[in-house]
């Protein structure tokens, strides 16, 4: 066999060399490191402090009434995150012994978030529980807390198109006023157009406020379709394949969808006509729905009453849960503090390890790693027990 030569260069040398003395260098410097522990006051920390802080208290300066069963509150506070318009708050409720979080859109411009302002719109929804309770006790000079601002359903210039088509229904139109004031005011850089299907007119949420945004800059356009009535000046029906093609017009487009549950299915009908790419239809995760019921693919069992054991802090509940509800639902009923932000699957913070049991989990709403759906976790905002559960809970 022959033998194997080896011919080292000088400038290898000198690489074996600084390889021979690169652990005991980072052992001389980790010894003269500082024991100190890294504080908020450093420099990196309080930006993230700013941006992503754990929790805001903000206080209610102003109520605006939409009619009945509708209001907007403007909120004032000190060094609030800013945001992309789109995102939402989630707000932190105790409601008699129930311990719970609702999200809500950010309705005003980020230019309002340096002056120290945010704005949401809050409408009741039927057999709502959190919403009615709002609209019937806040009031100004409430202080309330939320999360900073959350969520990704806001323009990338990397990915949409220029011209974006927003398609809102209801209570849905909430991020798009945001986007429409933040084009206003020089915070985004793109053409908007709304197309926004309400009832009857008397159902139109902030339509003066749009009103005056489109006159205010060319790039912003609104569409308001009304489904229960024809009026002078307003379209009829519904948000239509057609009527996306006819904003659209030769242009690539980006689509954005905000609205109720039944408005997601209507147009996961009328967007597959168009055959537009994946990348260029966004949809704001909607709330869970409050039963499983009529949800493709469920077959359980809606009048079982169940049990939800809990490991939580170290500490172990055991809960009544009904087969008509969310797991988060059963644990804020039961008054116990679980993280929780978007309550529809997508942020991933309620996420939680599935011990023994159980769940229906709507294709839908399913925002879980492939590992962690391999390996038993869940998010319990979006998904129903079939039979008893055992979870594990780690705390904010």
């Amino acid at each position: 066999m022959n033998d194997f030569k080896f011919h080292v260069k000088p400038i290898g040398l000198f690489d074996m060399l600084h390889f021979k003395k690169m652990v005991p260098a980072r052992q001389k410097a980790l010894a003269e490191g500082s024991l100190e522990c890294i504080t908020a006051k450093r420099g990196a920390n309080k930006l993230a402090a700013l941006f992503h802080p754990a929790k805001q208290v903000l206080t209610i300066s102003e109520i605006y009434s939409h009619g009945e069963n509708a209001k907007t509150y403007l909120f004032s506070g000190e060094g609030l995150a800013p945001f992309r318009a789109g995102q939402y708050l989630s707000f932190k409720l105790k409601i008699g012994g129930a311990v719970l979080t609702r999200p809500y859109s950010i309705t005003s411009s980020p230019k309002e978030a340096y002056e120290g302002k945010y704005t949401i719109t809050v409408k009741r929804a039927e057999g709502g529980f959190a919403s009615g309770w709002i609209l019937d006790n806040w009031k100004v000079g409430d202080k309330v807390t939320c999360s900073g601002p959350e969520g990704i359903f806001y323009y990338e210039p990397l990915r949409d198109a220029k011209h974006v088509i927003a398609l809102a229904g209801g209570c849905g139109i909430t991020p798009f006023i945001s986007m429409a004031a933040a084009i206003r005011d020089g915070f985004e850089d793109f053409k908007l157009t709304i197309l926004y299907g309400s009832r009857k007119e008397e159902d139109i949420l902030h339509k003066a406020e749009l009103e005056e945004i489109a006159k205010a800059t060319d790039k912003v356009n609104i569409i308001n379709i009304l489904s229960d009535e024809q009026k002078e000046g307003y379209a009829h029906g519904f948000i239509t394949a057609q009527r996306i093609k006819e904003a659209a017009g030769n242009e690539q487009c980006s689509l954005f969808v905000c609205g109720p549950c039944a408005m997601y299915e209507f147009l996961e009908r009328e967007l597959n006509v168009l055959g537009y790419e994946r990348k260029f239809i966004r949809r704001e995760v909607y709330v869970a729905p409050q039963s499983p019921k009529g949800i493709p693919g469920y077959e359980g069992d809606l009048s079982k009453e169940l049990t939800l054991t809990v490991r939580i802090y170290g500490n172990i509940h055991k809960i009544p849960m009904s087969a008509n509800e969310t797991v988060l639902v059963a644990l804020e009923r039961s008054g116990i503090d679980a993280p929780s932000k978007c309550r529809g699957g997508e942020c991933g913070f309620c996420r939680s390890r599935l011990e023994k049991g159980d769940v229906f989990v709507p294709k839908t709403l399913d925002y879980r790693r492939m590992a962690d759906a391999a390996s038993g976790y869940i998010h319990p905002c979006s998904c129903y027990p079939l039979t008893d559960l055992a979870i594990e809970i780690w705390p904010e």
